[in-house]
């Protein structure tokens, strides 16, 4: 199949980086964002442009669905505690309650496993207790 027969991916810099910014806050954004470029740089454009700028632009699922996704995978993975956390809180900004995250979490034990559940809401109540 040749590439111009395939449907154009959403690839906006642009959007990317106003969702980042309306998720994680102008401040937390920027300074993660420049410290990663300090190490890697041009990495974490890469990652606003194609995550924040490409798919979380599909169509199809509504931000908060993405947010259950990325919490679901996140804790599935496990020892991505940073990710996690900030995952936790985006999906605040996005409009699910900490109920909500909470259940989320405890749905996957049977899943993932009790202790990738557990903690995943000892991130969780962190994340929380920062936002109280």
């Amino acid at each position: 199949m040749e590439p111009t027969a395939l449907t154009a991916a959403p690839l906006d810099r642009a959007a990317g980086y106003a969702l980042l910014e309306e998720l994680a806050g102008p401040q937390t954004s920027a300074a993660t964002l420049q410290g990663l470029d300090d190490l890697a740089p041009g990495f974490p454009d890469w990652i606003v442009t194609s995550l924040f700028g490409g798919t979380y632009q599909r169509p199809g699922l509504a931000l908060r669905d993405r947010q259950i996704a990325n919490l679901a995978a996140l804790t599935a993975l496990g020892g991505v505690e940073p990710q996690l956390a900030d995952h936790v809180r985006n999906s605040l900004r996005a409009g699910l309650g900490r109920e909500e995250i909470t259940e989320v979490l405890v749905h996957l034990a049977p899943y993932v496993g009790v202790p990738k559940a557990l903690a995943g809401l000892r991130v969780a109540a962190a994340a929380f207790a920062e936002q109280a």
